[in-house]
């Protein structure tokens, strides 16, 4: 029978995610509004969201956090075009943003000393395998696979190389071993609900060291430049941001980091989004026709969680389209370049509550559409 209740809030995309539980944008603090972000009102806003980020993610010292130009993916160009070419570089591609990485590196950096660790969806490479003398590039989750990188065993502590992450939908949901990243990035829009177009910088100390004492010999634009005359841009990590920021979407950025605070920190949002995987784990644990993409249970991302069901890919769209329409669930078809399934979204913002009332309305779909075939 179809499901007598709904989820409270049936957003479940995962990217951009759903806004933080009681969001209301009346509730900003919107008096930087109209200001001019080199003003003191502005500066100060910026460089709350790098010191309160780096507070809550308990960075090490001399970890540095800035705000840059185009998401994650901005965030994440600007480091390859900024850092690779000193030395060979490892690349670990798994699903679709790895492999666009893969791709950039080869074809349009057009570097020659390149090694690829490769693996399809739902599995990791091999990834004791990197060369800890090379630079290393790779996702600590796969947002559109569901797979994450289960601990970071495999990277050595006295590498020669820098090892670049993309962590965008990892940073607050997953306890990422910072002494261990040289640069990480990602976006306002995934585990914080954020509104999107800016991205976020971590930078280590050797991260820092190689932009002073390393220049690409191609022409970097504008928006990827973080040094000057042989020295880190250091405004660039206190507020100074290289282009204009929305000042709106940076108040919606402190309000969630605020929330953050208000579970209890870190901890809290880790706990709040492995609890919301639990949800699905035992939802699958009970059901022989619906399963995880990720193969190994270790490796089951707590964020952008896919899923395969017993059925054709028509089959999957038919389920997904009926999930919109009763209003139960929006967004959960899987990426486009991922095997046909669905991809719920797990992170904090989202009420375990909202995803127990959507088991049953999954449940209906696909017998509903199963009788159909």
């Amino acid at each position: 029978m179809k499901p007598d209740v709904k989820p409270s809030n049936p957003n479940f995309s995962s990217g951009p995610c759903a806004k933080r539980p009681g969001y209301e944008v009346g509730r900003l603090d919107l008096s930087t509004l109209g200001r001019s972000h080199r003003a003191a009102i502005g500066k100060t806003a910026l460089a709350r969201v790098c010191d309160e980020t780096a507070e809550l993610l308990g960075l090490p010292e001399g970890y540095r956090v800035g705000v840059v130009p185009a998401s994650d993916t901005g965030a994440f160009e600007m480091v390859m075009w900024s850092l690779l070419g000193e030395r060979p570089v490892d690349v670990c591609a798994w699903e679709s943003f790895g492999a666009g990485w893969l791709t950039d590196i080869t074809k349009q950096l057009k570097l020659e000393n390149v090694t690829s660790f490769t693996a399809d969806y739902g599995s990791l490479p091999d990834l004791t395998q990197t060369n800890s003398d090379h630079d290393v590039v790779f996702t600590w989750n796969g947002t559109t696979s569901g797979v994450k990188v289960a601990n970071a065993d495999w990277i050595s502590d006295d590498r020669k190389g820098l090892t670049l992450c993309d962590a965008t939908s990892a940073v607050f949901a997953m306890d990422l071993p910072w002494p261990k990243l040289d640069v990480t990035t990602f976006s306002w829009q995934k585990v914080l609900g954020g509104e999107g177009a800016h991205g976020m910088l971590i930078l280590s100390p050797r991260a820092v060291e190689r932009l002073e004492n390393y220049s690409p010999p191609w022409p970097l634009p504008k928006i990827f430049r973080l040094t000057k005359g042989g020295k880190l841009i250091e405004g660039i990590f206190r507020g100074a941001t290289i282009n204009t920021p929305s000042m709106l979407c940076v108040a919606d950025y402190l309000d969630a980091l605020a929330w953050i605070r208000s579970l209890g920190g870190l901890h809290g949002a880790i706990t709040k989004s492995e609890a919301n995987l639990k949800v699905l784990r035992d939802f699958v644990s009970q059901r022989e026709w619906i399963h995880f993409l990720a193969v190994e249970d270790d490796q089951i991302s707590n964020t952008s969680v896919c899923l395969t069901l017993d059925v054709d890919a028509d089959r999957v769209k038919e389920i997904v389209r009926l999930l919109d329409n009763e209003g139960a669930a929006f967004d959960i078809g899987a990426y486009r370049d991922a095997p046909a399934g669905l991809r719920i979204w797990c992170g904090a913002t989202v009420e375990e509550y909202d995803l127990k009332m959507l088991m049953p309305w999954i449940d209906w779909a696909y017998k509903s559409v199963k009788e159909l075939s």
